[in-house]
């Protein structure tokens, strides 16, 4: 693209970005006209010796009436997690082990800091808080020093049956079908579950492109599917000061990147699928980072997945790879593979 032409395209870019944020504020001043106050949505974060590192949005909530609100409790709608107002730039506090911490939250309401705190290795609980409001629990995974695997799983068409990125599947999955219809890519909770338990400590990293807004969403899928709590890694969905939209591929990356430099002495499994490009991502990071790579799994789509995400991503030939890569349609068939190239025991077999 010739110079001109490319400057003229990030202009156009900044500008929509711009209209974004004044949008958002609009929405801002109309909910504190109708009495409304922020509050944080915290998401699981995770922490080494010294350190923690603190997730989560600053929104306005919409308050509902009470036939609305039970409404919700029975059928929780994607599109309600959208209808929130973000709070750019909100004044937060951090409390963790009785010491205070101010910090500010992005400028679309997104909470993430890295904080000093001396915590032993486990989960750990702490508060946030918005101006002066009341304080919100939080929780850390400290990583033991001694610690020397993790695992990273993506989250669509990973653990997660979401057809995307066809977009109008993902909006109708995202915006309109019941948060309780959406179904568990099956086997996958036990491949996790079976992994933590026979590696305690192990921190557990989903890593999606998927929006903040779904978080709460998606904590909730996890924990009434039974997979083993971890932080959650997500981005923010609208245009950014150089694109139209935030790229997936370089959120991924550099959060691995991030990962390797937070931990260098853990070796990562890392979890994806074929439908959008994490086989790509992950022959970036292993090719860069190959120490801080134990295995790589890629979850085969259905030909009925492939065709609603759009067809598959090419996944390259990698038996030459110094890093085992293994490939199957669920989970069990993940657990076999990653058991005969020795990441599991293949002697425990897990209960059906």
């Amino acid at each position: 693209m010739p110079r001109d032409a490319a400057e003229h395209t990030r202009a156009r870019v900044l500008w929509l970005a711009r209209l974004e944020y004044r949008f958002h504020a609009w929405r801002e001043r109309r909910a504190r006209h109708r009495g409304l106050t922020p509050t944080v949505m915290t998401f699981p974060g995770y922490g080494g010796e010294g350190w923690v590192r603190v997730l989560g949005r600053v929104m306005i909530v919409p308050l509902l009436p009470a036939r609305k609100r039970r409404e919700v409790t029975a059928s929780v709608r994607g599109w309600r997690s959208f209808a929130a107002v973000p709070i750019g730039f909100a004044q937060v506090r951090v409390t963790i082990a009785g010491v205070d911490h101010d910090v500010v939250a992005d400028r679309g309401g997104v909470v993430d800091v890295t904080l000093p705190a001396d915590l032993e290795p486990g989960w750990h609980s702490f508060t946030v808080s918005v101006e002066g409001g009341e304080p919100v629990e939080s929780r850390c995974l400290v990583v033991a020093p001694d610690t020397r695997f993790g695992i990273v799983s993506d989250v669509d068409d990973t653990v997660m049956v979401t057809a995307l990125p066809r977009p109008f599947v993902a909006a109708w999955n995202t915006f309109v079908v019941d948060e309780h219809a959406r179904q568990p890519v099956p086997g996958m909770s036990v491949l996790l579950e079976r992994i933590v338990r026979e590696k305690p400590g192990a921190p557990v990293v989903y890593l999606s492109t998927g929006a903040w807004n779904t978080a709460p969403t998606l904590m909730r899928f996890l924990t009434r599917h039974l997979f083993p709590s971890g932080a959650l890694l997500l981005t923010d969905w609208g245009p950014t000061h150089d694109r139209w939209f935030r790229s997936g591929r370089t959120h991924k990356l550099q959060n691995l990147r991030r990962l390797a430099t937070e931990f260098p002495h853990i070796r990562w499994l890392l979890i994806g699928d074929d439908g959008q490009h994490d086989d790509d991502i992950y022959t970036t990071f292993a090719g860069e980072s190959p120490d801080s790579v134990a295995a790589v799994a890629i979850r085969r789509l259905s030909p009925a997945e492939a065709v609603l995400a759009g067809g598959r991503t090419v996944v390259d030939d990698h038996s030459a790879a110094d890093v085992p890569w293994v490939s199957g349609p669920d989970g069990a068939a993940l657990l076999d593979r990653l058991s005969e190239v020795g990441i599991l025991d293949s002697d425990v077999r897990p209960s059906a």
